[in-house]
C-alpha cells in the first residue's frame, strides 16, 4: 500500500510494532539511477526498541558515519543484500529490476529470521510498490511504501545504509580495473567527469547500455560535426 508521509510520525511503524512485540522489515535500494554497475537492495530487521543516531538517509551521512552505522547494523540486526547486474537491468528495465531485487532481498531475510513470520508486522519499502500479499505464504505480511522512506523509517534508513556501503565497496574494487572512469569517486553516477570519461573512452563491460545510448549518440553527432568543419 502506497501512503502519503506528509503527517506521518517518524518511526511510526516501528514504534507501533514494537509496542506489541512485533518486528518491522525495511527495504531500500542504491544505484537505481547509475550509468554503470549493479543495483543493490538491502532488507533489514532491527531489534525491538533498538535504534541508532546514524540511522538516516545514507545519502546525507558522511562516509565515516555510514561506516559506523553499517558496523552497528551488521552486529545487531538481521540483514540481507540482493544484487542485480547491469545486464539484467538492460534486459528487463530498471523499474522491474528494482522490484525483482527487492523481492529477492525480502525472501532471503524471511529465510534467516529466528522467529515465526507472523511476528513481522510491517514490510516498509522506500517508494516502490512491492507486495506479496496475494501469495498465500505471505498473506500475514502488511506492505507499506512511501516516498523519502529513509527520513520516516529507521528500518528503511538502515537498509539504505547497508545497500550503499555494499555497493560503494563493489564500485571501489571495479575502479582498480578501470581507473580512467573514477568509479571510486562517482560510484557509477552520471557526474560530468564520468560522462566525459565515457565519451572519451567508450563504455566498459559494467555500463548499462539502456542508460548510456543517448550519451553515445551525442558523442557520434559531435564527431560528425567536427568532421564537417
Amino acid at each position: 500500500m502506497k501512503i502519503k508521509n506528509k503527517n506521518l510520525q517518524k518511526n511510526y511503524f516501528e514504534i507501533k510494532a514494537w509496542k506489541k512485540s512485533y518486528f518491522t522489515c525495511g527495504i531500500d535500494e542504491v544505484g537505481r539511477g547509475c550509468l554503470a554497475g549493479p543495483l543493490v537492495v538491502s532488507a533489514v530487521i532491527l531489534p525491538k526498541n533498538k535504534n541508532h543516531n546514524f540511522l538516516k538517509d545514507s545519502k546525507i551521512l558522511s562516509q565515516q558515519k555510514r561506516e559506523k552505522a553499517f558496523i552497528w547494523i551488521t552486529q545487531n540486526c538481521l540483514f540481507t543484500t540482493a544484487i542485480t547486474n547491469h545486464k539484467k537491468i538492460d534486459q528487463i528495465n530498471i523499474y522491474q529490476a528494482t522490484l525483482v531485487t527487492m523481492k529477492k532481498a525480502l525472501l532471503q531475510i524471511l529465510q534467516l529470521i529466528p522467529f515465526t513470520q507472523e511476528q513481522i508486522r510491517y514490510i516498509l519499502i522506500d517508494s516502490m510498490p512491492l507486495d506479496l500479499s496475494n501469495n498465500e505464504l505471505y498473506k500475514n505480511l502488511k506492505f507499506y511504501s512511501f516516498d523519502k522512506g529513509e527520513s520516516i523509517s529507521c528500518s528503511i534508513a538502515a537498509a539504505s545504509i547497508v545497500a550503499k556501503v555494499v555497493r560503494d565497496r563493489l564500485l571501489e574494487k571495479m575502479e582498480i580495473l578501470m581507473p580512467q572512469y573514477n568509479l571510486k569517486k562517482n560510484k557509477g553516477y552520471a557526474t560530468s567527469n564520468h560522462v566525459e570519461s565515457l565519451k572519451n573512452n567508450g563504455p566498459t563491460i559494467i555500463h548499462r547500455k539502456s542508460f548510456i545510448k543517448n550519451l553515445l549518440k551525442e558523442k557520434i553527432n559531435e564527431t560528425k560535426q567536427q568532421e564537417l568543419f
